[in-house]
């Protein structure tokens, strides 16, 4: 019998493990001002790009580490996001978060929910009173496009021969890692870049779709 070739799996996290964009609601809830919004349109045109975006949109949050901590406890996941987690774990695939998004973020919204979080690759967070500064420790000065080059964490992994990567995801920042996956589920942006491109693109609207097809795929 022929062994079935291994799989990986990476998973952005706003919009896609969580049903609206978490940065963008803490950016409107705590921002000083407006001026957030100017920036944003700065990024949606491309005139800069997420790293300068972030920092500046970041620089104007007044939140303490507490208060934003109890705000993101609140925060709401995706109701298959557990069972897929635990799928993927009972079967001993690799699969990793790889978010534009901060690590401690992240890490705050599963804890609240009691999910045991996978590797996360994302930005980090720092607090002095109610000011926050933003970090990129995987930022590539190749490319200004994402704060978190998400392509980076694919390409250096050493893996067997024959592993098929599997990529989720929703947004601008998912486009270049989603190139290199041999199996695409897609949303939003991220499916009208690439539905035309790849016949083989998966669309979901819920995390439900990718659960039940990695079923399939990874029984």
């Amino acid at each position: 019998m022929t062994t079935p070739p291994p799989f990986e799996v990476y998973l952005d996290f706003d919009n896609t493990l969580t049903p609206f964009d978490v940065v963008d609601a803490i950016i409107r809830d705590f921002s000083v001002d407006d001026e957030w919004k100017r920036i944003e349109e700065e990024w949606e045109s491309g005139r800069i790009g997420s790293r300068e975006c972030l920092e500046r949109q970041f620089a104007r949050l007044r939140v303490t580490r507490p208060a934003l901590s109890d705000y993101l406890a609140q925060i709401p996941v995706e109701p298959a996001l557990p069972e897929l987690f635990a799928h993927l774990r009972a079967r001993a695939v690799p699969f990793a978060i790889l978010s534009d998004s901060c690590e401690w973020i992240i890490r705050r919204i599963l804890a609240a929910r009691g999910i045991e979080a996978p590797p996360i690759f994302a930005n980090a967070l720092e607090f002095d009173g109610d000011r926050l500064s933003i970090s990129f420790p995987y930022f590539a000065s190749i490319c200004t496009r994402c704060g978190n080059c998400k392509t980076s964490h694919i390409m250096r992994r050493n893996r067997p021969d024959g592993t098929r990567k599997i990529y989720v995801g929703d947004g601008r920042s998912d486009v270049c890692p989603a190139g290199f996956c041999e199996v695409l589920f897609a949303k939003d942006g991220l499916y009208r870049h690439y539905a035309p491109l790849r016949p083989d693109c998966i669309q979901f609207d819920s995390l439900d779709t990718v659960l039940n097809q990695l079923k399939s795929l990874i029984p």
